[in-house]
């Protein structure tokens, strides 16, 4: 017997490894699994947010409580649950552009925002985007000027963020539906802006 400690799989071929015994055992159907994924990764829990986003722009009592208390003002929509305790809620402004990270895990506001993307649960993000923040929004497609502030928060299990983006110039008129439709889940993380 060697005494060297036995390397146990990353959790993502671990995580693969039960999908395919799960998908072998005809437990689960591999396009259901994919389906239920993109859904809540791309539409549910960014759209929430994006009606969050669009009732603030549009609402300006609703925007001073989402800023206020974010908890309470997203719950008003119905927006609760497991991971969407305690968020907490950073406006866009000329002067400082927000982004978000979680440094240790992978903590995000589901209940308004899905599923992480992969990209927020990277180790090379989360350790650089503290570091050199500039450089990895511009590597990301988004070139902040250099007179503008970054402010990097640190997500935990006690406080999550959403970032409330910017509205974009044009959009006077448009309806919070039509707004929302805008919104994506990057800009409410800080990696993005929105454009009309």
């Amino acid at each position: 017997m060697s005494g060297a400690p036995t390397r146990r799989p990353e959790p993502a071929q671990r995580t693969e490894a039960l999908e395919s015994l799960l998908v072998e055992r005809g437990l689960i159907d591999p396009a259901v699994m994919d389906k239920f994924i993109k859904t809540y990764e791309q539409d549910v829990g960014p759209l929430n947010g994006a009606k969050v986003v669009a009732k603030a722009w549009t609402e300006p009592e609703y925007r001073e409580r989402l800023l206020a208390e974010g908890t309470s003002a997203i719950k008003e929509l119905g927006f609760a649950g497991p991971q969407g305790e305690h968020i907490v809620v950073l406006e866009q402004t000329d002067e400082v552009h927000h982004v978000v990270v979680c440094t240790l895990c992978s903590c995000y506001p589901w209940p308004v925002l899905g599923l992480p993307p992969s990209w927020y649960k990277d180790p090379a993000y989360r350790a650089r985007v503290v570091r050199e923040p500039r450089a990895v929004l511009r590597e990301m497609g988004l070139d902040v000027p250099a007179d503008k502030k970054i402010e990097v928060w640190d997500s935990s299990a006690e406080v999550r963020y959403l970032v409330l983006p910017q509205r974009p110039a044009g959009t006077d008129g448009w309806d919070a539906e039509a707004l929302a439709g805008i919104v994506t889940r990057d800009a409410m993380v800080g990696v993005a802006v929105v454009a009309p």
